[in-house]
């Protein structure tokens, strides 16, 4: 089991010193990756089901994602997830290509086909376009990245010849999470992804989408196993990373709550760590998890 930090909090959205600290305490501390939200924009006022309200403050996850390469070294880079079908599919490959080139190979690539529909409409996506558009745009960002010479690529929603795209991502091929727990995922994932990302979902929950997407691989012939990330509904503890395990999950990805105040975020970003978490491991062992508690 790995851990990442969800960038979600407003105040690393408003300070990027803040942000930056984050990073580097994140990765000193053995966090394995960085993953980044994304909404161009939310609908105002709020409907449901948005996440957000309409003055909450989010960056673009490639532009913040590049902002904290340049003050690491290892630890990994996700979108999670980039909402693919409101995105130009080769503007996209190039953006991805850049950040993989200048962060030395660190990206991952987390796409979902999105689900509100005011931000689709405002961008000109019709909702029941999303999931043929997410498809064909991951085969155009693959057909730049990896085809010799001209690249072609003719679909319904994306069509282009004669043109290439360099530099090539250092990566061959970016690793691909999906994200989504609907069929028209699962199978996306197993014919596409390497990886699947589930967000705010008890270990219940992770084990009922592995059992799907161990079904959609399986009827596809897939034998290459799906990472599988999750952001937990609830505070870790080494009993809940357990519980998560079992489920099938080899990511947790913790989140913050977004209002939480910067020296609070630095605390939190220190309790959720792996070290941290194995020292509350061997204290529960011993029979000395008070001193933890406050943790």
């Amino acid at each position: 089991m790995t851990i990442g930090f969800f960038l979600h909090n407003e105040h690393l959205a408003t300070d990027p010193a803040l942000a930056a600290e984050v990073a580097v305490m994140a990765e000193q501390l053995g966090y394995d990756s960085l993953w980044a939200p994304e909404h161009v924009v939310v609908p105002s006022p709020r409907v449901a089901p948005s996440p957000m309200e309409p003055d909450d403050p989010i960056l673009d996850p490639l532009v913040v994602l590049a902002h904290l390469a340049a003050r690491t070294t290892t630890i990994r880079l996700g979108t999670g997830v980039i909402v693919l079908p409101q995105r130009n599919p080769l503007v996209l490959a190039k953006q991805v290509a850049s950040l993989d080139v200048l962060s030395g190979g660190r990206v991952l690539l987390g796409v979902g086909a999105g689900y509100l529909e005011p931000e689709l409409r405002a961008i000109g996506v019709p909702l029941d376009e999303r999931g043929a558009r997410t498809d064909e745009f991951v085969a155009a960002m693959r057909a730049l990245w990896t085809a010799d010479g001209p690249v072609a690529f003719a679909g319904t929603t994306v069509a282009f010849e004669g043109v290439a795209a360099r530099p090539r991502p250092v990566q061959r091929p970016v690793p691909l999470v999906v994200g989504g727990e609907s069929g028209a995922a699962h199978r996306r994932t197993a014919r596409d992804a390497d990886g699947w990302y589930g967000f705010r979902l008890s270990p219940e929950a992770v084990a009922e989408q592995v059992g799907a997407l161990r079904a959609a691989a399986a009827r596809i012939g897939r034998e290459r196993p799906v990472h599988i990330s999750a952001t937990p509904d609830r505070k870790l503890d080494p009993a809940t990373v357990a519980e998560y395990a079992a489920a099938g999950a080899q990511r947790l990805i913790v989140a913050a709550p977004p209002n939480m105040a910067p020296d609070r975020l630095l605390q939190f970003v220190e309790a959720n760590s792996p070290g941290m978490l194995d020292a509350k491991r061997a204290f529960r062992t011993q029979g000395q998890e008070s001193h933890f508690q406050a943790l």
